[in-house]
Formats: C-alpha cells, sequence, structure tokens
C-alpha cells in the first residue's frame, strides 16, 4: 500500500490549487498503456465563478507544470468551457504517465 495519494488525486488537487477557486466537481481516470509507457487518461470536471481570471487560467492550462510524484502530465487540453449565471464548469482532459 502506498503512503502517497494516487495520480487521479494528486492532479485533482494539482488543479485545484492551481486555480482562481476553482473545485474539481467530477474526476474519470482510465488506465491507458503505450509499448513503452503506462499511465492513465483523464477527465476532470472543474467548477469556479465566470471571471477573467478563470478565463486566463484555462488559456494557460495546457502549458502549465505539475508536480505529480511518480507520474508526468504528457498532454493536457481544456475539452470545454460552459458559463452560466456567472459559473462556469470547465472539462480538462488529461494524459499522465509514470516516471
Amino acid at each position: 500500500m502506498s503512503r502517497w495519494p494516487d495520480v487521479a488525486t494528486q492532479l485533482a488537487g494539482a488543479l485545484e490549487a492551481s486555480g482562481p477557486a476553482v473545485a474539481v466537481e467530477r474526476h474519470e481516470t482510465i488506465g491507458w498503456a503505450s509499448a513503452t509507457f503506462a499511465g492513465a487518461r483523464h477527465r476532470v470536471t472543474i467548477e469556479a465563478c465566470a471571471t477573467p481570471g478563470l478565463d486566463r487560467w484555462l488559456a494557460a492550462l495546457p502549458e502549465a507544470e505539475f508536480a505529480l510524484r511518480g507520474h508526468l502530465v504528457a498532454d493536457l487540453a481544456v475539452a470545454s468551457v460552459e458559463q452560466r449565471d456567472g459559473r462556469a464548469t470547465a472539462v480538462i482532459e488529461a494524459l499522465t504517465v509514470e516516471d
């Protein structure tokens, strides 16, 4: 049994810590592997107040660096953003690989 949080928990925490008052509402993870790497695909739904700061954070997110113990974020994209009544919901898709 590992003493450290799993990669899904680490990624969710990193997103919440890096964003302007964002909250992870849903996180789906499925295993992934190639001929040389093993990891996971993540689909994370976040919610936050719709602000210009959130827009800037989402725009910069694909280039962000995240420190995850035992894993690297190999790819990250903002798949969708919906805004309604001053709230924003965004879906973020990421690929993590074991390092």
